[in-house]
């Protein structure tokens, strides 16, 4: 037994080893560097200031629009959640070409972030894009500029973001409902439930678990989202997309305010903890298990 216990701790060691020096370690050094004024390119060692960062954080104008938009994030999670049930359940059912577009729909989520977000780019080119062809096609004379302005940048963030979680929810969806009796629906259908009542009454219940479930990830990944917004906008124009990630990662990396960074990454953790908590707190008035 003992022998089994020891193969059983080999085995999961370098996970362990790696999650303690890539993320425990570092994340115990940022709680640390929060409550000081470390400015990584001086070559002086962190001076503990308390609270002093939070209190900049309160007057920083950059820092409100980055909630501000953080929030804004948000709002693509039940959107793209509603969608990917929408087409979960229609490709659940035999449909034309049912494998081909469960593929279609689902390729976003496993291509490259990076190479999306450069498709996402020509689709809104202001110039020359389809989007923005077809608008005019339509007799819209002076469309969008899209990620060129900042007065419709972020209005592309959520458009790109709506569109990349449809296929994963998609998917995860597709599972919970293949795990549904079909002889629960087919007593339903004898007893004269129409397809809304079957919808609302049988399936919905039944998938709710799987619903916190997206939800709860879905803002975490909103909340963190970095990658595809920086590759198009690096937060602008104007710090018109800047969110939580993008605010950090400019203090850290471009200004060296490792302390006033670490802050701020904190700052977005509290923020994803309240959210999940709230999320986790309300669920008992519609999942069911």
């Amino acid at each position: 037994m003992k022998r089994q216990r020891l193969l059983g701790y080999v085995f999961i060691a370098p996970n362990l080893i790696g999650m303690m020096i890539f993320m425990l370690i570092p994340a115990l050094f940022s709680f640390y560097l929060m409550f000081t004024d470390w400015v990584f390119a001086s070559g002086e060692s962190p001076h503990f200031i308390g609270l002093d960062n939070f209190k900049m954080m309160v007057r920083d104008d950059l820092f409100a629009v980055s909630v501000k938009n953080t929030l804004l994030v948000l709002i693509p999670v039940p959107i793209s959640i509603m969608l990917g049930f929408l087409i979960a359940v229609m490709l659940n059912n035999r449909v034309y070409l049912q494998k081909t577009l469960r593929a279609f729909f689902f390729a976003p989520y496993f291509t490259s972030g990076i190479a999306i977000a450069f498709v996402w780019m020509v689709l809104f080119q202001p110039a020359n894009g389809p989007i923005n062809a077809f608008l005019r096609s339509v007799g819209i004379a002076e469309p969008p500029k899209w990620f060129a302005s900042p007065d419709t940048a972020m209005y592309a963030v959520l458009i790109m973001m709506i569109a990349g979680g449809i296929g994963y929810n998609m998917i995860i969806y597709l599972a919970a409902l293949q795990e549904i009796s079909s002889e629960q629906l087919e007593a339903a259908k004898m007893d004269g439930a129409t397809f809304g009542q079957l919808l609302r009454l049988i399936i919905l219940p039944l998938v709710s678990p799987t619903t916190l479930f997206l939800m709860i990830t879905g803002c975490i990944g909103s909340i963190k989202g970095f990658g595809m917004i920086y590759a198009i906008t690096q937060g602008g124009p104007a710090n018109s997309t800047t969110v939580f990630s993008i605010f950090a990662y400019k203090k850290a990396f471009n200004f060296y305010e490792m302390g006033y960074a670490s802050a701020v990454s904190w700052s977005m953790f509290l923020l994803i903890l309240c959210i999940t908590l709230i999320q986790w707190a309300g669920q008992k008035k519609w999942v069911h298990y």
